[in-house]
């Protein structure tokens, strides 16, 4: 590139950060969404059923996955009250410490200056060609289970949708660890001893069945996006560590609908996608207090803990209750063009900046595969270890192959700043003397 071309690109990529800078105000908004006033939609009331019958005349607040499945009569839903659900105050004033310190590098993927927080507070501005890739950042940083939590258990169901029969019920334990930014649990604001320079890690092992047990799973996620995810799996009945390759993450997980990176909404690198803000509007996304759900003791959980109840087609929708949310439309297109799906749709929760709540994933053809959605929790509403937290708690996840007929069911029994989550857990090490 000629040095008057450089200087004319370099003149522009200033000038944009400058015109998509955040303030104070916007510190504010972003997280107090509904100071002025909760959403609202013609014919919407709190405590109404959504269903086949009048679906269509709330289709401008439906995401299209929802509102297929409603369509279908696989489904309908509970109209619950849009509820505020605030952040913890540590992390609101890491993003008012570090505002406008981060910023994108020239490629996707790429950002400098992050410390704390969340690292683009301003509201999304479709005239910015990169402001997906800045929501993409918002939700890797964000609080997804906050600074460290677990899952003991998560049940995993799977269905025939068309008959109900349960094909295979696994019991499984999950732990995550960030090992830096954080900003709330000691050590803060980073785990020391981290000479890989990890950002984050998932730990996983299999309680049951029989045949499955002990299988675990690590994924270790560096804080350089451009850096790969290192991924390894132990299986119990080989006694052996293998790494997996970059390409099964996006395979059947343990024989289930969804792909590892499916863990979370989305469970990759920013660089992994091309990301496209496709624009701001209300949708109804499954969030609630647990307390107040049907619940179900089907499992039998030693402490008395119920799990969110499973209904509709085949028993394969959560039974939560859903509000209507400011949300943001997020479009994810893979880079990789081997890649099993052409593309993501989120609807990004503009509170919480989570990406689980309502998601459609397109195969290669173009055509909607599967409808995935995952419901939150109010952490005051749920178990005493998480009241007080601010973290909005995963409590219940459909993944519905619309194609196959088939679904995927999780019910969760999340706690937010497990303390029995050392480093060391996270270590291939760990897993081969788990036994």
């Amino acid at each position: 590139m000629k040095l008057k071309q450089l200087t004319l690109a370099l003149s522009a990529l200033f000038l944009s950060a400058s015109a998509f800078s955040a303030t104070e105000a916007d510190v504010e908004a972003t997280f107090s969404p509904y100071k002025n006033g909760f959403p609202k939609a013609p014919g919407l009331t709190p405590g109404m059923t959504i269903n086949k019958a009048n679906v269509d005349q709330f289709k401008d607040i439906l995401a299209l996955g929802t509102y297929r499945v409603i369509k279908e009569g696989w489904t309908e839903i509970k109209v619950g009250n849009t509820t505020n659900f605030d952040l913890p105050s540590s992390y609101v004033d890491a993003t008012r410490k570090n505002l406008n310190t981060a910023k994108l590098g020239p490629n996707n993927g790429d950002i400098v200056g992050f410390v704390a927080g969340r690292p683009f507070p301003e509201e999304p501005d479709l005239k910015d060609p990169r402001a997906g890739e800045k929501l993409a950042w918002n939700y890797k940083y964000g609080l997804n289970w906050g600074d460290n939590a677990s899952i003991e258990p998560l049940t995993l169901t799977l269905r025939n949708m068309s008959t109900g029969q349960v094909e295979r019920r696994l019991k499984l334990e999950f732990h995550f660890l960030n090992f830096k930014h954080r900003i709330k649990d000691a050590p803060v604001p980073a785990v020391p001893d981290n000479a890989s320079n990890l950002f984050r890690s998932i730990y996983m092992k299999v309680q049951e069945p029989s045949d499955l047990k002990n299988t675990q799973l690590l994924i270790q996620r560096y804080d350089d996006d451009q850096k790969l995810d290192d991924a390894y799996l132990y299986l119990g009945f080989q006694r052996r560590v293998r790494r997996l390759a970059t390409g099964q993450t996006t395979d059947a997980f343990l024989g289930s609908d969804l792909m590892i990176e499916d863990f979370e909404g989305y469970n990759g690198r920013v660089s992994d996608m091309k990301w496209t803000y496709k624009g701001t509007k209300n949708v109804l996304l499954p969030m609630w207090n647990h307390d107040e759900l049907p619940l179900t003791d089907e499992f039998h959980d030693p402490e008395g803990y119920k799990f969110v109840a499973d209904g509709g087609q085949g028993n394969c929708f959560f039974q939560g209750t859903w509000q209507l949310r400011k949300v943001y439309v997020l479009e994810a297109v893979p880079v990789n063009p081997n890649h099993p799906i052409s593309r993501r749709t989120f609807y990004m929760d503009a509170q919480l900046q989570a990406l689980n709540g309502a998601i459609e994933i397109y195969d290669r053809k173009g055509e909607i595969w599967k409808v995935w959605s995952v419901g939150k929790s109010h952490p005051d509403h749920h178990l005493p270890v998480n009241k007080g937290t601010g973290i909005g708690i995963d409590d219940a996840f459909q993944m519905v192959d619309i194609q196959a007929k088939h679904c995927s069911t999780g019910q969760f029994k999340g706690k937010i700043g497990y303390k029995q989550n050392p480093p060391s857990l996270f270590q291939v090490q760990n897993m081969r003397g788990s036994d």
